[in-house]
């Protein structure tokens, strides 16, 4: 599937869609700040897969500071079978900066 660009990212939860949305950034990142996504760190992710397996077929937007790790988990998961999944371009850096403009 097509990555996302922030921009989209930020039009859709402002109107609350509905998607599965993760964050793969470590915990203390996630701590520090985050957008209110799932946070299942990049290196637990294949342990952790059964919590998002029911959503195999449901689009998941994946994002962590940059875009480079959520783009590593958006191959994994889908060399594991998941249809869906869309990589935030820019991750919450770019989030971030999209808001402060």
């Amino acid at each position: 599937m097509k990555d996302i660009e922030v921009e989209e990212l930020k039009e859709r939860l402002d109107k609350e869609e509905q998607f599965v949305f993760l964050d793969v950034r470590e915990v203390y990142e996630y701590e520090d700040d985050n957008l209110g996504a799932k946070n299942i760190p990049l290196a637990q992710l294949p342990n952790k897969l059964s919590e998002i397996e029911i959503h195999k077929d449901d689009e998941i937007i994946v994002h962590c500071r940059s875009g480079a790790r959520s783009g590593n988990a958006k191959q994994y998961l889908e060399s594991q079978g998941f249809t869906k999944v869309r990589n935030v371009l820019g991750g919450i850096l770019a989030y971030r900066e999209l808001e402060e403009e």
